[in-house]
């Protein structure tokens, strides 16, 4: 009787359903299933002891045999994600390497499979642990080429580039990369001097280092690619780092100087090749005023020359009376020696010239107009009054 059977809640209605009933007819529609034999069982069942028949028992282990193949064969499916990869080993051999999707295999014992994440990235540290400050001596300390110790803490970051390298050809992948990885550094840093490794040659160091941890890793044939090299410390040793600082303040303070130095050039060459130019310059005009002048002169005198020869006399009092224009100009006093006489004339020709001045201003604002013989009389006048007030001055 089946579960489903309407009739089975009118019987035994007072208590559960009979098992060895229901496990004798599942073990006749397997045995029929299986090609036994289901009517032995009948016989068999008035035998002492009410045991199940052997036939039906073997129908059994078959279900289950069945149930079991079925579960075995379905072991061997696997999902391969788009990052990843899926290495196929039969008895431990490499057999293939199957894409993303859906895949099935062998299942164990036979074949299993080994999913490996292709982008994931992985990071080893070299020179410290966890930490900056959790240093390991042993891999940081390094020699450059000038003989100096410095302190280098660096990670390298890689991912996956050939699965099957990376199985079969790496026992510690991490130790294998740190170790590359220090190997290479130290031959970069061996290369170098101190100041460029700390300073100004950081970006090269790393890049240098990265070219070579990778044809390190490319002939172990591991798998691995290098993504990047990150500098996270480089410092003299704790030991010197005080000396090293005064040294790195002297070397600032030179650099200083010298820019200090290079300004104040800057500020005073350019001045001084100014000065010097406008110095040649003025010189330059001053040589050719003078050779103008020179010219003139010599110029001048071949005219006068000239003249002289034509009438020497009057070209000589002609000279002597510029001469005296041109000293007497500039004066406002004047003594005259008087000859055969004790005393001295004195000439005061800015008085003279003042009351000049005046006379003029005076007959410029007369009202009336004056006549040629009144001005002919003033000017004899004051001729008379000067030649008076010269003899009072001589006596």
């Amino acid at each position: 009787m089946g579960l489903n059977d309407p009739q089975w809640g009118n019987k035994n209605s007072g208590g559960p359903p009979d098992l060895e009933e229901l496990m004798r007819k599942l073990n006749e529609k397997v045995a029929a299933i299986m090609g036994g034999k289901g009517g032995a069982g009948k016989g068999g069942s008035g035998k002492p002891g009410g045991g199940v028949p052997m036939p039906g028992f073997g129908g059994g282990l078959g279900l289950i045999a069945a149930v079991a193949a079925l579960i075995w064969v379905g072991s061997g499916f696997y999902i391969v994600d788009a990052s990843q990869r899926g290495v196929v080993l039969r008895f431990g051999k490499k057999v293939e390497i199957t894409e993303p999707g859906p895949r099935w295999h062998l299942p164990f014992p036979v074949e299993s499979v080994e999913i490996v994440n292709l982008s994931q990235v992985r990071t080893v540290e070299v020179g410290y642990r966890d930490n900056v400050k959790n240093k390991m001596l042993k891999e940081s300390l390094m020699l450059t080429q000038d003989e100096n110790i410095i302190d280098i803490q660096f990670a390298v970051q890689y991912f996956l580039g050939d699965p099957g390298d990376y199985l079969f050809n790496n026992r510690t992948p991490d130790e294998n990369v740190r170790q590359a990885a220090e190997t290479a550094i130290r031959e970069v840093v061996g290369k170098n001097k101190m100041d460029f490794v700390l300073y100004e040659g950081r970006e090269q160091v790393a890049a240098a280092a990265t070219k070579l941890i990778q044809g390190i890793l490319d002939r172990y044939k591991s798998g691995i690619l290098i993504s990047k090299l990150t500098m996270q410390n480089a410092q003299p040793p704790e030991q010197v780092q005080a000396a090293f600082d005064d040294a790195v303040k002297a070397g600032q303070d030179r650099e200083r100087q010298k820019n200090e130095g290079q300004a104040y050039a800057n500020d005073v060459v350019p001045r001084a090749r100014g000065t010097a130019a406008r110095l040649i310059q003025e010189s330059e005009g001053y040589k050719q005023s003078v050779i103008a002048n020179a010219e003139g002169d010599a110029s001048r005198f071949k005219q006068v020359l000239v003249e002289y020869e034509k009438a020497p006399a009057v070209t000589r009092e002609r000279m002597y009376l510029d001469m005296m224009q041109q000293v007497m100009g500039n004066i406002s006093k004047v003594m005259v020696d008087q000859k055969n006489g004790n005393s001295l004339l004195y000439l005061p020709l800015d008085k003279l010239v003042e009351s000049a001045r005046a006379g003029g201003a005076a007959e410029a604002l007369a009202p009336a107009p004056a006549t040629s013989q009144s001005s002919d009389n003033t000017a004899a006048q004051r001729a008379r009054d000067s030649l008076l007030g010269r003899d009072r001055e001589a006596r």
